[in-house]
C-alpha cells in the first residue's frame, strides 16, 4: 500500500509539473484571432514574353515555385528553347494592412514588374490594387486598395526587440494562406550580402515562398518586422529567415506615400572592414570604423575633404562600430543637410564638416578597360607578382595617374589575395600612404615585409578599390 502511494505522489507531481510547463509555453491564439484579419494574401501577375513555337514554361501555373525564382532571379526567366511567344507569370506573397482605407505593405520583389496585384482578405473579399511605390534597396512597396473601415495592424518598436523573445509570422507559404508559424528572434541588425541599407531581424520562425511581405508579430501583438528573406540550401525554410525592421519599413513608406519613391543621403565613398591587420598598418587601437578605399570625385565626401585611407569612426555624432553601419546611417539623411564625421588619418582623429548628397534613381554603368598585352614578360618579384607600369592610355582608361599593373600572380611563398588585372596603387608605411609608381620602388617598399611580416596596399579591382594586406613568406 505504502509503494503504492508513493508511485500515486511521484505521477501526480509529475503530472503538475507538465502543467506548470505548459503554462509556461506562449499561447498565440489570442494573437491570431485580434490581429490575423490584417494580414492579405497577394497574387500578382505579370505578361512575359517569349520566341514564338515553343513548349510551355515549366512552372507555369506552379505558383510557389515562380515565387521562388523571382525572388532570387529578379527580372530573369530562363532562356529555353521553345518559350511561347506570351505567357502569364504568377506570383504569391503576402501583406499587412497599415491604414483602414486600404494602404498595405509588402515586399518590393512581391510587386516588382507586376501588370496586376490582386489582393485577397480573410473574409475571402478580392480587390485589385495599385502599387503607390516600391524600394529595391530596402525590399519595401505600399499597395493601395478600393476599401474603407479595414482592420488594422498594430505597429510596435523595433528598436525594442531581444534576442531571444517569441515572434509569430502570418502569411501564405506555398498558397496556404493565413498560415502561423513561431519562433524566436535570433539575432538583430544581421547584415547581408548587397543589403547594405536593411539591419535585418534574424529568426528561426518557419518562413517560405509565399511569406514573403507578411509581418512580424511580438507577443503583444504588434508589428515589428517584414518577412522579407530565407537562407535555403533546399528552397524552403531551414530555419534562417530574415525580417526587416518597422522602423525601418515605415520611414520608406512615408517617402513613397508621400513621392512615390525615397530619397537617401550619399557620400560617394566606397567603403571596406578595418580588419585586425589593417587596424595595425594605420596605427588604429583596435579594428573599428569604415576604412574609405575609393572618393568619387566631385562627390560630397570629396568636397569634404575625405580621403583614401581616412577611417570614418563617426557619422553625425553616432559611433561607427563596423562598416556596414554607415550606409544606413548616411542613408537615413536627409539629403541636402550637413553633418560632422570624426575621421581617423595618419595616426590622429579629426572632424570634418560635410554637405550628405543624395543618391541617384539608377546607378551609374560600370566602366571596362583593356589591359592589353606585353612582348616579354619581366621576372617576377619576391611575392610572385609579375608588374608592369600602366601606359598614358591605360591610365586615361583606368582613371588613374600612377600604378603598378598586376599582371600574372604565380607561385610564391608570400601569403596574398592580389589577382592578375589588379592595380597597386599605393602602400601604407608607417601608418602614412605612399604612392607607387614603379616596380623598382615597390620592391625597395617590400624590403620591410621580412621584419614587419606583412603591408598593407590600397589596389584597384575593376570600378573598385579595396585595401588589401599581404604577408610575407616567414610570415606563417
Amino acid at each position: 500500500m505504502k509503494k503504492y502511494l508513493i508511485t500515486l505522489v511521484v505521477a501526480f507531481g509529475a503530472l503538475l509539473g507538465v502543467q506548470a510547463q505548459a503554462r509556461d509555453l506562449p499561447d498565440f491564439t489570442e494573437l491570431v484571432e485580434k490581429q490575423g484579419a490584417t494580414v492579405v494574401n497577394i497574387s500578382t501577375t505579370q505578361m512575359i514574353k517569349g520566341r514564338r513555337g515553343a513548349h510551355p514554361f515549366p512552372f507555369d501555373g506552379d505558383d510557389a515555385a515562380q515565387e521562388l525564382l523571382r525572388r532570387f532571379f529578379p527580372g530573369q526567366i530562363p532562356n529555353l528553347p521553345g518559350m511561347p511567344q506570351e505567357f502569364k507569370n504568377r506570383s504569391l506573397g503576402s501583406g499587412f494592412i497599415v491604414s483602414a482605407d486600404g494602404h498595405i505593405l509588402t515586399n518590393a520583389h512581391v510587386v516588382d514588374g507586376a501588370d496586376e496585384v490582386l489582393v485577397k482578405l480573410t473574409d475571402k473579399r478580392e480587390f485589385k490594387a495599385k502599387v503607390l511605390g516600391s524600394d529595391k534597396r530596402t525590399d519595401v512597396a505600399l499597395i493601395k486598395i478600393d476599401a474603407n473601415n479595414l482592420p488594422v495592424a498594430r505597429l510596435g518598436d523595433s528598436t525594442k526587440l531581444k534576442v531571444g523573445e517569441w515572434v509569430v509570422a502570418i502569411g501564405s507559404p506555398f498558397g496556404f494562406e493565413n498560415t502561423v508559424t513561431a519562433g524566436i528572434v535570433s539575432a538583430k541588425g544581421r547584415s547581408l550580402a548587397h543589403e547594405n541599407f536593411v539591419p535585418f531581424i534574424q529568426t528561426d520562425v518557419a518562413i517560405n515562398p509565399g511569406n514573403s511581405g507578411g509581418p512580424l508579430f511580438n507577443m503583444k501583438g504588434e508589428v515589428i518586422g517584414i518577412n522579407s528573406q530565407i537562407y535555403s540550401r533546399s528552397g524552403g525554410s531551414m530555419g534562417l529567415s530574415f525580417a526587416i525592421p518597422i522602423d525601418l519599413a515605415m520611414d520608406v513608406q512615408t517617402q513613397l506615400k508621400a513621392k512615390g519613391k525615397v530619397s537617401r543621403g550619399r557620400l560617394g565613398i566606397g567603403i571596406q572592414e578595418v580588419s585586425k591587420e589593417l587596424a595595425e598598418s594605420f596605427n588604429l587601437g583596435k579594428p573599428q570604423g569604415a576604412l574609405v578605399a575609393s572618393v568619387e570625385k566631385g562627390s560630397a565626401a570629396d568636397k569634404a575633404g575625405i580621403e583614401v585611407g581616412d577611417i570614418i569612426l563617426k557619422f553625425d555624432g553616432k559611433a561607427v562600430a563596423e562598416s556596414s553601419d554607415l550606409p544606413r546611417m548616411v542613408g537615413s539623411t536627409r539629403p541636402g543637410s550637413k553633418a560632422t564625421v570624426q575621421v581617423w588619418r595618419k595616426g590622429s582623429s579629426r572632424e570634418l564638416g560635410v554637405t550628405v548628397g543624395e543618391i541617384p534613381d539608377e546607378d551609374g554603368s560600370s566602366r571596362t578597360a583593356s589591359r592589353g598585352g606585353k612582348s616579354v614578360e619581366p621576372p617576377p618579384n619576391r611575392l610572385g607578382l609579375v608588374l608592369s607600369v600602366p601606359t598614358a592610355e591605360q591610365k586615361r582608361a583606368l582613371g588613374i595617374q600612377h600604378g603598378l599593373i598586376v599582371d600574372e600572380v604565380k607561385s610564391s611563398g608570400a601569403r596574398s589575395e592580389l589577382r592578375a588585372g589588379d592595380v597597386i596603387l599605393s602602400a601604407i608605411v608607417k601608418g602614412s600612404q605612399v604612392e607607387v609608381k614603379s616596380p623598382a620602388q615597390f620592391n625597395d617598399l617590400l624590403q620591410g615585409l621580412e621584419k614587419s611580416g606583412s603591408m598593407t596596399l590600397l589596389v584597384r579591382r575593376g570600378d573598385a578599390q579595396t585595401f588589401i594586406t599581404i604577408k610575407g613568406a616567414s610570415d606563417k
